[in-house]
C-alpha cells in the first residue's frame, strides 16, 4: 500500500503531470489563433478567417480542461503537503497570487471578451483581446515558476526561527532567480513549440483528406504556419536548453550527474546517447557516446569537469547538516547516504527522452514545410502518421522534461534547505491520500474522455464555410451573449 508519503508524491505526480499536458497547448495555441485573427484584421482574406475560428475552438476546449485540472494543483499543497507550505508559504504564495490576481484575471477576461465579441466589438480592439489573453498565459507561466524556481535554488528568504518559517526577504530577488530566468524562455518557447506541432498536425490531417478541394489552400497554410512555429521554436528550445544545463549544473550538480549516471568525477565527460546494464545506473555500459559532450553540456567546455554521484553524495549530506544545524532537525531530516540520489534511470531516460521526441518535432516540421512547398501536399500514408504523433511528441517531450526537472532534485523538496520526507502532511492517513487519488483519478479519466472526444468531432469537422462577419455598426446590442460547442 505504501507510506502516506510515498502515495502522496505518486499523486502530485499524477495531477502535475496530466495538468501540463494543456498547458503548452494553451500558451502555444492562443499566440498563433491570436496571429490568425490579426492577419485577418490586416488582410481580410477568407482563410485566416476561417483558421482564426476553426483553431479558436480547439484552442477553447484546451483551455477548459486545463482551468479544470489546474484547480487541483492548489488543494494539494493544503491537503498533503502542509509541513511544505507552512514552512515556504510567505515566500511560495506570492507569486502564486499574482498569478491568479494578474495573470489568470487577465487572459480570462480577455477570452471571454474575444469569445463573444465577434460583431460586438471593433476588428482591431477585438484582435487584441487574443493577444492580451496570450500575454496572461505568459505571465501565468512566469509567476508560476518563479515559485518553482525557489524550489529549484532558494533566493530572496530569511529563516524565522520563532515561527520556525522561510519568510519573504526580497521579492525582486524571488522573480529574477537565475534558474527562473533560464527556466522561464525554455517553458516558453516549448510550449510555442507545442502550439505549432498541434496546428501543423491537425493541418496537415485535413490536407491529407481535403486534397483537391476548395480546402486545400486553407489547410496548407495551417500546416506552413504550425511548422514555421515549431521548428522556430524548437531551435530556440535547444538554445535555452543548452544555457539551462548550465546553471543546472551550477546550482543542482547532483541532478546533470543523475542525467548520465555519471558516478565518478570526470574531466572530458561523454554524453552517452544510449547505454545498457544495472537499473541503478552503477555498472552501466555505454554503447553510443560523444566524448566531451557532457562537460560543454554543464561547463560550456569540452575539457570541463563535471562532479560525479559519489562525491556529490558527501556534498549534499554535509549540506543537509548544515541545514539541521542551523534550522534544525525538522526542516532538514538527516537520511542514509545512499538516499541522497535521485532515482539514476528515472533521470536518465526521461532527459534523453524529452530530447529525442523534441528533435523528432523539429525534423517533421522541417519535412512538412519541404513537401508543402510550391503548393505540394504530401502523399504517402506514412504522413498521417506524421500528423497524428507530431502534435503528441512534443506534449511528451515536455512532460519528460518536467518529469526530470522534479525527480532529478530528490530528495529535496526545496533544493538544499527541505527534504521531500519533511513537508509531507503528518497528520493525512495513507488510506485518505488513497481516497484522493482515486478519485482525482477517476475525475481525470472523464474529463480525458470529454477532452478527446470533443477535439476530435471538432478537427473531424473542419474548419466551417466562410461566410461574411458581421460589421460592428449591425450588431445588436441588446443580443443575448451565447456561445456553445
Amino acid at each position: 500500500m505504501g507510506s502516506s508519503l510515498d502515495v502522496a508524491r505518486w499523486q502530485f505526480a499524477i495531477t502535475t503531470v496530466y495538468h501540463f499536458l494543456f498547458v503548452p497547448v494553451t500558451i502555444g495555441m492562443s499566440g498563433v489563433v491570436a496571429y490568425f485573427h490579426t492577419q485577418w484584421v490586416r488582410t481580410h482574406r477568407p482563410e485566416y478567417y476561417r483558421l482564426t475560428k476553426f483553431f479558436g475552438k480547439l484552442f477553447l476546449i484546451n483551455f477548459a480542461l486545463g482551468l479544470v485540472t489546474g484547480i487541483v494543483q492548489e488543494f494539494q499543497f493544503g491537503m498533503n503537503w502542509s509541513d511544505y507550505s507552512r514552512f515556504v508559504g510567505d515566500i511560495f504564495g506570492a507569486p502564486l497570487a499574482f498569478e491568479a490576481l494578474l495573470a489568470f484575471f487577465l487572459e480570462s477576461t480577455f477570452l471571454g471578451v474575444w469569445v463573444f465579441g465577434w460583431g460586438r466589438v471593433p476588428e482591431k480592439l477585438h484582435a487584441s483581446t487574443m493577444w492580451l489573453t496570450h500575454i496572461g498565459t505568459v505571465l501565468s507561466a512566469y509567476f508560476i515558476l518563479a515559485a518553482n524556481s525557489f524550489m529549484q535554488h532558494p533566493v530572496g528568504y530569511t529563516f524565522n526561527p520563532d515561527t520556525g518559517r522561510a519568510e519573504m526577504s526580497d521579492f525582486v530577488a524571488v522573480l529574477t532567480n537565475k534558474v527562473q530566468l533560464v527556466t522561464f524562455p525554455h517553458v516558453v518557447l516549448s510550449a510555442y513549440m507545442v502550439g505549432g506541432a498541434v496546428i501543423m498536425g491537425v493541418g496537415l490531417w485535413l490536407l491529407r483528406r481535403d486534397r483537391g478541394t476548395d480546402d486545400e489552400p486553407v489547410y496548407r497554410k495551417a500546416v506552413r504556419v504550425g511548422a514555421v512555429v515549431a521548428l522556430v521554436a524548437s531551435v530556440g528550445v535547444v538554445v535555452s536548453g543548452d544555457v539551462q544545463g548550465k546553471i543546472m549544473t551550477e546550482v543542482q550538480p547532483m541532478k546533470m550527474a543523475a542525467a548520465e549516471a555519471l558516478y565518478d568525477t570526470e574531466s572530458n565527460a561523454p554524453f552517452s546517447v544510449l547505454s545498457i546494464g544495472a537499473l541503478d545506473g552503477s555498472s552501466a555500459t555505454r554503447i553510443i557516446e560523444v566524448p566531451g559532450l557532457l562537460s560543454f553540456l554543464g561547463t560550456g567546455s569540452f575539457d570541463g569537469t563535471v562532479e560525479g554521484i559519489n562525491d556529490l553524495k558527501v556534498t549534499e549530506r554535509e549540506m543537509a547538516q548544515k541545514v539541521a544545524d542551523q534550522y534544525g532537525p525538522d526542516v532538514a531530516v538527516l537520511v542514509a547516504d545512499d538516499d541522497y540520489t535521485p532515482i539514476i534511470p528515472v533521470a536518465y531516460w526521461t532527459f534523453r527522452l524529452m530530447m529525442g521526441f523534441g528533435f523528432l518535432t523539429m525534423i517533421f516540421a522541417a519535412m512538412a514545410l519541404w513537401t508543402t512547398r510550391k503548393g505540394g501536399v504530401p502523399q504517402s500514408r506514412w504522413w498521417t502518421w506524421v500528423a497524428v504523433l507530431t502534435p503528441l511528441l512534443p506534449i511528451i517531450a515536455n512532460s519528460f522534461g518536467w518529469i526530470f526537472t522534479e525527480m532529478g532534485r530528490q530528495p529535496w523538496l526545496v533544493y538544499g534547505l527541505m527534504t521531500t520526507a519533511t513537508g509531507v502532511s503528518p497528520s493525512v492517513s495513507v488510506g485518505e491520500v488513497w481516497v484522493s487519488m482515486v478519485v482525482y483519478t477517476l475525475v481525470y479519466a472523464a474529463l480525458a474522455v470529454v477532452e478527446v472526444k470533443l477535439f476530435l468531432t471538432y478537427v473531424k469537422r473542419g474548419a466551417d464555410p466562410y461566410e461574411d462577419p458581421s460589421e460592428h455598426a449591425d450588431a445588436d446590442e441588446d443580443a443575448p451573449l451565447q456561445f456553445a460547442y
